[in-house]
């Protein structure tokens, strides 16, 4: 069960990333993306059922508080986008003939876009300790210098993605200051997807320390 979950969550991380280069890889991959993003994300929650029962029972705490929060408005922010997105189809769902409210739908979904991207990037902060462990199982004795060279390069790729985070315009995009999502054709996309691993990687970062100060809050 393990391995499912941590095989839908790889997929899923890889999704989000490729659904963020639209204009790119075309609409009807976007589409696609898109569709297969609604089916694994449906399917994390359904194989961590258990978590909302869990909901109502133990202490709440301030990293509880911020992880249920940062939950709730991923499922929100997702829903929302895959419904703007369902509107807004131009290839897999016209058979739904869906045409009022499309300026409205593609408000909603520039802004949820550029949010599920921050979110569920936080949302994977939370859980790096998971993937740390994985990683220590490769080094069966892993020492301080390894652990400092893992640091060093997670600050590397989290300080340039400030600066990614900033020439791609995201929080103009989240904002609504910018009406359309500006795209350079001329860009190999090697490039673009490097920045947006690096805005990932910025808020992986976020979201791992900050969960360590937030759970030293009762």
């Amino acid at each position: 069960m393990k391995k499912l979950r941590m095989a839908i969550d790889i997929a899923m991380t890889i999704v989000l990333v490729g659904l963020m280069a639209y204009s790119l890889i075309g609409t009807l991959t976007h589409e696609i993306l898109g569709t297969a993003m609604i089916i694994l994300f449906t399917i994390h929650h359904v194989l961590n059922r258990k978590w909302f029962g869990g909901l109502s029972k133990g202490r709440y705490n301030a990293f509880r508080v911020f992880q249920i929060v940062l939950v709730f408005l991923m499922i929100g922010s997702v829903l929302a986008s895959a419904v703007s997105g369902i509107m807004l189809s131009e290839h897999l769902y016209t058979f739904l003939s869906i045409s009022k409210g499309a300026s409205i739908a593609r408000s909603v979904h520039m802004v949820c876009a550029y949010l599920n991207y921050i979110l569920m990037s936080l949302h994977l902060g939370l859980h790096w300790n998971m993937m740390m462990g994985m990683g220590k199982k490769l080094f069966r004795k892993p020492s301080k210098v390894h652990s400092w060279i893992a640091r060093s390069i997670a600050f590397t790729i989290a300080a340039y993605g400030v600066y990614a985070f900033g020439v791609r315009q995201i929080g103009e995009y989240m904002l609504l200051k910018t009406p359309f999502v500006f795209f350079d054709f001329d860009e190999p996309l090697i490039f673009f997807y490097l920045d947006y691993l690096a805005v990932m990687g910025l808020f992986v970062c976020i979201g791992h320390y900050g969960s360590k100060l937030l759970k030293k809050h009762k």
